[in-house]
């Protein structure tokens, strides 16, 4: 028998992938927890907890099922910290011939992988991860030199899979319909408690703290509430479909002071480590759809739908139509810090504080507090988007590179000057006002445009489209900013210029 080493990385948990369908005693396949990957990034301390503990949870099922497993340890003695040096020391111990991985999601793995394999002396046999609805380069083969507007590539995923479609028309006449998708929260629903999982990693954290990881944000390790096997994230799934989906559509772009979750799914991390496949939780949404569809309409099924098979696919395959140079990308060429109080929510701006305090709490926003508020703050403020990068990547426990940098660098901070974006998410107050309650509560006032206490966000919205105004007024969705801007007067402009600028030299004290 060909003797085999087989990697599973964190983020490539597929109890369902074919590498598992018998059991083969030649093959072994490794795992390992670390520092490499705990420390390119500063990451959120339940972030790492979760992705140990649910790797720990998928070799013990491997194990389980017959398969023989080396685990590394992040505290074990014989742990070089590196994944190529831990793969070396499995190869020669089990005197393998063949070395085996999948691909990885992430460039700098792809790359590392790849020219680890190069300097073995050993057969290397490359899998995909069975995981996605389309291959790495299907996006940027589907678009070509077009523009890259992620609804042609939405609607060509449901006709390719079938989704919501009744031959080759979408099911009810529309493709989208994000025009319903708008509300403010008003209490109509409640909103529903989450699953409560509560895994007890302290010995976790004890291990990471004796081992002088440095994390950001905050957890109870003996409470950690989120799904780490798959039989959870199945259960998670469940308590989507029967107890957020019917009012998902409608409140899912709605901020609400101290809900940390609303309607969403709070599937991501499943997702994105493997436990769950895209196809099977879009086919369960459009299941409960089609047992009854009086208490789930379409906007609410559709609208989830496009996150998974339309944002979720396409991110990815940006991400690799365009990498390396994606992560170099910055349109304007930004370089402020971000401030201090992206790191401890301690700002008087109450929509900030709310959305910061809650990543830092649960490593948690849902996508309107992440594009709208911190986002939006960013760019406004000129931040650099590695800046951006760094910290969306480390404090969500859902963000792995090839999901958070395209929407970072493009949807979000517009650096990559508009390839998925077709204009810069930026509002000012009037939008956070109308989407939720935070201006209620707030030191600042979201009416004041100018003068004592008015909102950063209004000086800081027109202060960034009359500095770029060459880069964006040829844009056709963004005229009417620039008509406004120029019936405001000299006076007026000169006033907010002054003002902005005065709010960016004491960002830190906003």
């Amino acid at each position: 028998m060909t003797k085999k080493v087989r990697l599973v990385l964190g983020d490539q948990l597929n109890h369902k992938h074919s590498w598992y369908g018998a059991v083969d005693d030649s093959v072994c396949y490794v795992l390992m927890e670390v520092r490499q990957e705990t420390d390119y990034v500063r990451h959120h301390v339940q972030k790492v907890l979760a992705f140990f503990g649910a790797m720990r949870r998928f070799a013990a099922w491997l194990e389980r099922e017959g398969h023989r497993v080396r685990y590394f340890r992040l505290d074990d003695v014989d742990n070089a910290q590196s994944i190529p040096e831990n793969l070396r020391q499995v190869l020669d111990t089990e005197q393998a011939e063949v070395f085996g991985y999948q691909l990885p999601d992430e460039f700098r793995l792809d790359e590392q992988l790849f020219s680890f394999g190069e300097s073995l002396s050993q057969g290397v046999e490359v899998a995909d991860t069975e995981h996605f609805m389309c291959s790495r380069d299907a996006v940027g083969s589907f678009f070509g030199q077009k523009s890259w507007l992620m609804e042609r590539f939405y609607r060509e995923m449901r006709r390719k899979h079938g989704i919501l479609m009744e031959g080759d028309r979408p099911v009810g006449g529309e493709w989208n319909y994000d025009a319903e998708n708008r509300a403010a929260y008003d209490g109509a629903a409640p909103i529903p408690a989450p699953l409560d999982f509560g895994h007890d990693l302290s010995e976790l954290a004890a291990m990471l703290d004796k081992a002088g990881v440095e994390t950001m944000g905050g957890a109870d390790p003996k409470r950690l509430n989120w799904p780490l096997c798959r039989e959870e994230g199945l259960q998670q799934l469940d308590w989507f479909v029967q107890e957020a989906l019917p009012h998902f559509g409608t409140y899912q772009d709605a901020l609400e002071r101290g809900e940390w979750a609303m309607f969403h799914s709070r599937l991501s991390f499943a997702l994105n480590v493997k436990l769950l496949d895209p196809l099977e939780v879009v086919q369960a949404v459009e299941a409960a759809w089609e047992k009854a569809p009086e208490r789930y309409a379409l906007n609410h099924v559709e609208g989830f739908i496009r996150q998974i098979i339309g944002w979720r696919e396409y991110m990815r395959g940006v991400y690799w139509a365009e990498m390396p140079a994606f992560a170099e990308r910055n349109f304007f060429g930004y370089s402020r810090k971000l401030p201090g109080w992206y790191w401890t929510g301690k700002t008087k701006m109450a929509c900030l504080s709310d959305c910061i305090t809650q990543s830092l709490d649960r490593a948690y926003a849902h996508h309107i507090q992440r594009l709208m508020v911190t986002g939006n703050f960013a760019l406004l403020a000129g931040i650099d988007p590695a800046e951006v990068d760094a910290w969306y990547l480390g404090i969500y426990i859902d963000a792995i590179e090839w999901v958070e940098l395209p929407n970072t660098r493009g949807m979000s901070q517009y650096a990559d000057g508009g390839l998925v974006g077709s204009k810069p998410y930026v509002s000012s107050a009037n939008y956070i006002n109308k989407m939720g309650n935070y201006c209620k509560q707030c030191a600042y006032s979201h009416r004041l445009k100018v003068g004592e206490g008015a909102c950063p966000f209004n000086l800081l919205y027109w202060h960034f489209y009359d500095r770029h105004r060459e880069q964006l007024e040829g844009n056709p969705r963004i005229g009417m900013v620039y008509r406004t801007w120029d019936r405001m007067g000299e006076e007026k402009q000169a006033q907010i210029r002054r003002e902005a600028e005065a709010y960016l030299e004491r960002i830190d004290d906003l």
